[in-house]
């Protein structure tokens, strides 16, 4: 697979259980993130490359990653004036990542959509940080809660044609009846029962995502930060498709 090419989109209902999952590679330098990839094996498919890691010289490895038939996410959250997002995200669409976040405001959703090109590269618009709560919404001058900002930015996120959207798997089941089936919901602050949440503020086990109706899980120091990360990657797996078979 070329660094300018990603693997051909699939229905939602034909995901496999494996490639629901995406590591995020939370790590300061691509020496660590290779290192943590080959500790992984073939039980990772996707990986998430953030802004610690991008800024650190990572960029390059979704190409990389892309060559050894993985999948990347691009966890970059795009916002800015429209002309710098659309010529943004068509140089990222060049790399060879299958997702790419952007904040989802209207203007740059839009912006994102128009720069991707007839590239495989899927838009995905972050609804409201997990990290976040009303509280925080409040103190950042939101007039509306959680819920009621997600739901609004799903609706603006069908309207300006964008593939998918970031949000908590608490929400999905509320927030597919808006934007239908064919858009993608991707989970982050997935946390196994008993897992130390850390900073983040709604989260969910791997099952209950999966059975509240996400497409694809973002996980990372639960899996990373393991003694062994890939046996810690294989039983989120097997939770995952336990979950499938059940919903």
């Amino acid at each position: 697979m070329s660094a300018s090419s990603a693997a051909a989109p699939v229905s939602r209902q034909q995901i496999p259980a494996r490639d629901r999952l995406i590591v995020a590679l939370d790590v300061p330098d691509v020496a660590a993130a290779r290192a943590m990839t080959r500790r992984l094996g073939d039980a990772v498919t996707f990986y998430k490359i953030g802004m610690e890691l991008a800024y650190g010289g990572g960029l390059p490895l979704v190409g990389e990653l892309a060559a050894e038939g993985r999948q990347v996410f691009v966890d970059l959250k795009l916002h800015d004036i429209s002309n710098t997002v659309e010529k943004a995200t068509a140089r990222i669409a060049g790399l060879g990542g299958r997702f790419l976040t952007v904040h989802a405001y209207p203007q740059t959703m839009r912006a994102a959509a128009r720069g991707r090109g007839d590239s495989p590269l899927q838009i995905l618009g972050v609804t409201v940080m997990t990290s976040y709560d009303d509280a925080e919404l409040l103190e950042a001058g939101y007039a509306a809660g959680v819920r009621d900002t997600v739901a609004l930015r799903a609706r603006q996120a069908r309207e300006a044609g964008v593939d998918g959207l970031v949000l908590s798997a608490g929400e999905t089941a509320e927030i597919r009846p808006i934007v239908g089936d064919g858009m993608l919901l991707v989970t982050p602050g997935i946390r196994p029962a008993g897992a130390d949440v850390g900073d983040q503020k709604r989260v969910v086990t791997p099952g209950q995502a999966i059975r509240n109706g996400a497409d694809y899980l973002v996980v990372g120091r639960p899996v990373t930060g393991a003694a062994d990360p890939r046996a810690a990657a294989e039983a989120i797996v097997a939770e995952i498709a336990a979950a499938l078979e059940a919903r």
